[in-house]
């Protein structure tokens, strides 16, 4: 079965002289344009991991943040995604922004955020996603829904009005980029392809890529 031919790109175009020598203000800017363009969820990507011995696996996520020092999200590290980056601390991140034609790829090494951050993340969610958290032993196999809507509950009786405590294995993670590409769809798929990667003296080198 072959796939119908999608449409030409040739929205925008991504030239050298544009660009921001910093890759991540450049991401900012991308960013920001993504979130004025209306997506649901503009903050959604990609996380690949990969066993020790090399088996990937891949799962949508959203950004919790970013800075100069890399690209944060939480999740529960006794997951399969937390117990492979605790085996491989390395990943990789796209974000898809169909209608604006982009994409960001980012490939890097991984870090766990200060607990007095994810502490503070944490207790910023809304209440169900908190109790949700204890609720769920992520990616271990379960009965059935009912046994979830009732671990969720009792949960909820446990705590009630109080404060609920972060999870032990509820953390955070951060991306820290050794690569970072901008991908701008162009006609012909002739794309625009600009990749930053770290050079031996820790600046960003800036050079494009063929499609």
């Amino acid at each position: 079965m072959s796939a119908k031919e999608s449409k030409q790109y040739g929205l925008s175009e991504l030239l050298e002289k544009d660009v921001d020598p910093n890759p991540f203000t450049q991401f900012g800017k991308w960013y920001e344009e993504a979130n004025n363009a209306g997506f649901v969820h503009p903050d959604a990507f990609s996380l690949a991991t990969s066993t020790g011995d090399g088996v990937p696996s891949v799962r949508m996520l959203l950004l919790k943040g970013f800075d100069e020092a890399g690209f944060v999200f939480y999740t529960n590290s006794e997951s399969k995604k937390g117990a492979e980056l605790d085996e491989n601390p390395q990943a990789a991140m796209c974000f898809w922004w169909d209608k604006l034609e982009r994409q960001v790829r980012i490939e890097g090494d991984i870090e766990s955020v200060p607990d007095d951050e994810a502490e503070a993340y944490f207790h910023s969610r809304p209440q169900g996603s908190q109790i949700g958290a204890w609720a769920s032993r992520q990616s271990t196999v379960i009965e059935s829904r009912e046994y979830l809507d009732n671990r969720y509950r009792e949960f909820e009786e446990r705590f009630g009005s109080e404060e609920i405590p972060k999870p032990p294995y509820w953390n955070g993670y951060l991306l820290v980029p050794s690569a970072i590409e901008f991908w701008q769809g162009r006609p012909n798929r002739l794309h625009d392809r600009l990749r930053y990667r770290r050079g031996e003296n820790g600046a960003w080198i800036t050079e494009r890529l063929s499609p």
